[in-house]
C-alpha cells in the first residue's frame, strides 16, 4: 500500500458521518433492524456512500448502511462484527443484523485494524493510540482491555502476542523508523530503530511479527527484534500477510522509490525461521496493488494479479502453483482509495470485487472455481467480513 499520507488521511477525517442502518435507504432504521432477519456469514462491500452487506453463501444484498464520506472496513475478530472507519474513530458494524452499533472507540485518523489470536487491536493514527481487547466481548458492549499511547501520533500499528508482549511502531507524523516490544506490565523491553518508513504487519507461525520496512523486514522472535535486510537500498515492503500455519511471510515488493504509482513485478517471501528475504517475479507484465495480497486454508499465498487472475504460491518452494481466472485485466488507479479488485478471504472461500463490471465473485481456494458472481448497484470498493473460524 502507498504510505497513507496526510492528504488522504485528511480526507477520510472530515467525511461526516450517518448513521443510518436500513434495508434500504429510504426506510427508518430502527423498523429495519426490528423486523429483518440475522444475515448469513456476512460479507461486507463499501462504495461511494455506503456499505453493502451480503449474504456469504447467496451474495444477495441483504441491507445497505448509508455513510458518507470514504470509509474503510475491517474484521472485528468475532462472528458477528466488523469495524467501519469513520471521520469519528472506528466504530462497531453489527453485520450479522445489518446495523451500526454504539460501540466506538473515537479518534482522529483511524488506521490499521490487527487480529491475532484472541486479541484485536486498534492503532489510532492521529492520537496514538493503541486499543487492545478479545472481540467476544463486543457480544456485551464496549469491551475491557489495555490501553497504550505512543509518544507521538503517526501512521502506525501495533500486535499484542500469546504472552502478552505488544509491538507498537516508532514515529512521527513526519516519520517512522522502527518499533519497540513492551511486556504485559507495559515496560519496554527491546527496540530496534533501524527499519525505515515502518508499515503495515503480519504474523507467521510460532508468533513471529514481521513489520515492513523500505530496505526489508523488521522481525520480532524469541523476545528479540531481528533485521532482514534486502539486498537493495529502497526495497519497500509496506504490506504482508502471515498465517499461523507457515513460517513464511508474503509481501509486497517496491523498489521506486520516486515514482508516483510503482506497479510492482514481484513480490517478497519472508522465511521467518531462517531470517532469510526471498523476491519472485510475478508472470510476465502483471503486477497487483496493496489490495492484492491474503493467505489461504493451509498458509498458501494468494495475490490478485492486474491479469485478473488468482495467483496462487507455494510459500515453501517460492512457485507460484496455480493461476485461476477470477475478474477482467485491470489497472491499479494513481489514488489509492478509488476502487480497484480486492478480496476477503474466510476459510477456503475468496470473495473478490470487480469494479469495473459492479460484480462480486465467490472464488473456492479448494479448486479455482467461481462457485456464484452477483452484479451489485453500486461500484464495490473495499471487501471484508465477519470472521467464522476464528
Amino acid at each position: 500500500m502507498k504510505p497513507r499520507s496526510i492528504r488522504a488521511l485528511a480526507v477520510l477525517a472530515v467525511g461526516s458521518l450517518t448513521l443510518a442502518a436500513c434495508g434500504n435507504e429510504t426506510e427508518p432504521a430502527a423498523s429495519a433492524a426490528s423486523s429483518a432477519p440475522a444475515i448469513n456469514d456476512p460479507v461486507a462491500i463499501t462504495y461511494e456512500g455506503g456499505i453493502h452487506i451480503l449474504d456469504g453463501e447467496t451474495l444477495k444484498v441483504e441491507r445497505t448502511i448509508a455513510l458518507d464520506g470514504f470509509n474503510r472496513i475491517n474484521p472485528a475478530g468475532d462472528a458477528n462484527s466488523l469495524f467501519v472507519s469513520t471521520a469519528a474513530g472506528f466504530q462497531v458494524l453489527d453485520a450479522v443484523n445489518g446495523k451500526l452499533t454504539d460501540i466506538a472507540y473515537p479518534g482522529e485518523k483511524p488506521g490499521h485494524v490487527v487480529r491475532h489470536g484472541d486479541r484485536t487491536i486498534l492503532f489510532t493514527d492521529g492520537t496514538g493510540e493503541v486499543n487492545s481487547f478479545d472481540p467476544k466481548g463486543l457480544a456485551d458492549g464496549k469491551p475491557q482491555g489495555r490501553q497504550y499511547k505512543t509518544e507521538q501520533p503517526h501512521h502506525g500499528v501495533a500486535v499484542e502476542l500469546a504472552d502478552g508482549t505488544m509491538i507498537v511502531t516508532l514515529g512521527t507524523e513526519e516519520s517512522r523508523s522502527g518499533a519497540m516490544a513492551l511486556d504485559a506490565q507495559g515496560k519496554e523491553i527491546a527496540r530496534n530503530e533501524k527499519c525505515p518508513g515502518v508499515h503495515g504487519e503480519a504474523v507467521a507461525q510460532g508468533d513471529v511479527v514481521g513489520l515492513g520496512c523500505e530496505d526489508g523486514v523488521l522481525l520480532f522472535k524469541n523476545g528479540a527484534f531481528v533485521k532482514v535486510q534486502s539486498e537493495l537500498d529502497y526495497s519497500r515492503i509496506g504490506n504482508q500477510a502471515g498465517s499461523d500455519a507457515s513460517p513464511v511471510l508474503l509481501g509486497d515488493y517496491k523498489i521506486e522509490k520516486d515514482a508516483e504509482l510503482e506497479a510492482p513485478e514481484q513480490f517478497s517471501l519472508i522465511d521467518t525461521a531462517t531470517a532469510k528475504l526471498t523476491v519472485v517475479p510475478m508472470p510476465k507484465g502483471v503486477s497487483y496493488s496493496f489490495r492484492s495480497l491474503n493467505r489461504g486454508p493451509a498458509g498458501e499465498g494468494l495475490i490478485l494479479g492486474t491479469d485478473g487472475k488468482m495467483h496462487v504460491i507455494d510459500p515453501a518452494t517460492a512457485k507460484i502453483t496455480k493461476s485461476w481466472p477470477v475478474v477482467g485485466a485491470w489497472n491499479e488507479p494513481l489514488d489509492w482509495q478509488q476502487p480497484r479488485p480486492a478480496m476477503f478471504v474466510r476459510g477456503t472461500t475468496a470473495y473478490v470485487t470487480e469494479p469495473a463490471t459492479k460484480k462480486v465473485h465467490h472464488l473456492d481456494l479448494t479448486s479455482g472455481t467461481i462457485v456464484k458472481s452477483a452484479t451489485l448497484d453500486a461500484t464495490p470498493n473495499e471487501i471484508s467480513g465477519t470472521l467464522t473460524n476464528h
